[in-house]
């Protein structure tokens, strides 16, 4: 599902609301996520899962085609855990269609 799948189906669920001010919203909580991760801190939203930054160190690598030693710089990587509510939920048992 991607960013405009998930205001439309938010749309037909509440159609009160204007996928403007939904889309307003949905941008507004990535955002805030983004922000906290950058920060350093760890996102968690009960029952789904959690998100943290985990840093990795300047490094030497290498250009698999060519076998060039190449400097690859410090970056921050996001790392996502899934909520026990979740994982249950995923592996629940679906019953055989008759």
């Amino acid at each position: 599902m991607i960013k405009s799948e998930l205001i439309k189906r938010i749309s037909s669920q509440n159609p009160h609301l204007y996928d403007r001010d939904i889309e307003k919203v949905i941008n507004a909580i990535l955002d805030e996520m983004v922000e906290a991760l950058r920060r350093g801190d760890r996102v968690e939203l009960r029952g789904f899962g959690a998100f943290s930054v985990r840093l990795r160190e300047a490094r030497q690598g290498r250009n698999p085609r060519t076998g060039a030693a190449v400097a690859v710089a410090k970056k921050a990587v996001p790392l996502f855990k899934t909520g026990k509510e979740m994982r249950a939920r995923l592996n629940r048992e679906t019953l055989p269609s008759d």
